[in-house]
């Protein structure tokens, strides 16, 4: 009896001691965990906004490419007796680059046209036996077959030699020299590279919702990343059907190249979304916020306003962002006080205090 007695007491002892114990243990573990006040204010950092005009500002990166653009084969298979340009080489249209081994052909030429000699002689002999009844008339026919033959045969072999003089397409310069003399040309291994920039192709990808900014067929300024003062006008000549990855559209403009060929095949530029290179100094001014203000979507973006010491979530729509700024068309007006950096622990509502 004595001993379930003291056992019972040792158990309720042991609970005791785990009690006191998980006890203590919370509240240490409560004292150590952040318990974050939502009545006290938060350091931001914020702006006052104002009108800007920034349209003229505003471009789009894009890339030069070729008008036209090709890599030259030949024609028939021979041996290359001559590459008669370089890379760097201005050609015209019609201009003899390579010339292949011809001699075979020439000899098949000169057999030919013995044998349209003879067969000439024969036609013209046979003509009179037969008007003479001295022949029968298809030994004639015969004859006369057997020179249009030969005559197709000798327009063959001609076409073959003019084949082993491979000439530039379009007026051009050559990019790429791709064999030498010595080499053996055949159908569909290049030769050659022939790329014309008289005449260029620049690319840009545009966002949908700036898409009205280009209008087709008409004339915009642009200028390559090289050669900043030279200012070219581009035509719109194509805007994408499709959107890539980015849902944006490509929209491309024809360019006339400068008279010294300046701007090169894949360099990079700028297009100002002004019609004919003019600016307007009419435009209206309008709000433009950092893009690191905007929060939420981008179906619907949202900033944090300053309002008596409050943070204050607002719902804006944006028209254009270019670099790291976004241009508002409804939500905000001048002399709002928007937050832009110290989004941590922020939320609608909450007291903010504004740092320098």
């Amino acid at each position: 009896m004595k001993k379930a007695i003291i056992y019972i007491i040792v158990a309720v002892a042991l609970i005791a001691i785990v009690v006191i114990r998980l006890k203590t243990n919370k509240e240490t573990t409560v004292n150590r965990v952040y318990q974050y006040d939502k009545e006290q204010a938060i350091n931001v950092q914020a702006i006052t906004l104002t009108l800007e005009s920034v349209k003229n500002d505003i471009s789009y990166t894009g890339t030069f490419e070729p008008n036209k653009e090709t890599r030259i084969s030949a024609d028939i298979q021979g041996k290359i007796n001559a590459v008669l340009v370089d890379v760097g080489s201005v050609v015209r249209k019609g201009q003899a680059l390579v010339q292949l081994d011809n001699s075979l052909l020439k000899l098949q030429l000169q057999t030919v046209e013995i044998q349209i000699e003879g067969l000439e002689t024969d036609v013209k002999r046979y003509t009179v036996l037969a008007n003479a009844d001295a022949i029968q008339g298809v030994q004639l026919e015969k004859t006369e077959l057997a020179l249009k033959s030969a005559k197709v045969q000798k327009a063959t072999i001609k076409e073959q030699i003019n084949k082993t003089t491979i000439t530039a397409p379009f007026d051009g310069i050559v990019t790429a020299k791709l064999t030498e003399e010595g080499a053996f040309a055949a159908p569909g291994i290049p030769l050659l590279q022939i790329t014309d920039i008289s005449i260029l192709k620049f690319t840009v990808n545009v966002p949908e919702r700036e898409l009205s900014v280009f209008e087709p067929n008409q004339e915009y300024a642009l200028s390559a990343d090289a050669y900043p003062e030279t200012v070219l006008l581009g035509k719109v000549i194509l805007t994408g059907s499709k959107a890539n990855i980015g849902n944006s559209f490509p929209v491309q403009f024809s360019v006339n190249n400068s008279a010294d060929l300046k701007i090169k095949s894949g360099m990079f530029g700028k297009v100002l979304p002004i019609a004919n290179g003019m600016k307007n100094d009419d435009e209206k001014k309008s709000i433009i916020i950092p893009a690191s203000a905007i929060i939420g979507t981008n179906i619907q973006p949202q900033v944090y306003l300053v309002k008596n010491g409050k943070a204050i979530l607002q719902n804006i729509t944006t028209s254009n962002r270019f670099q790291n700024k976004v241009q508002v068309s409804s939500g905000l007006t001048e002399g709002d006080v928007i937050i832009t950096n110290g989004f941590i622990n922020l939320f609608d509502g909450a007291n903010v205090t504004i740092s320098n």
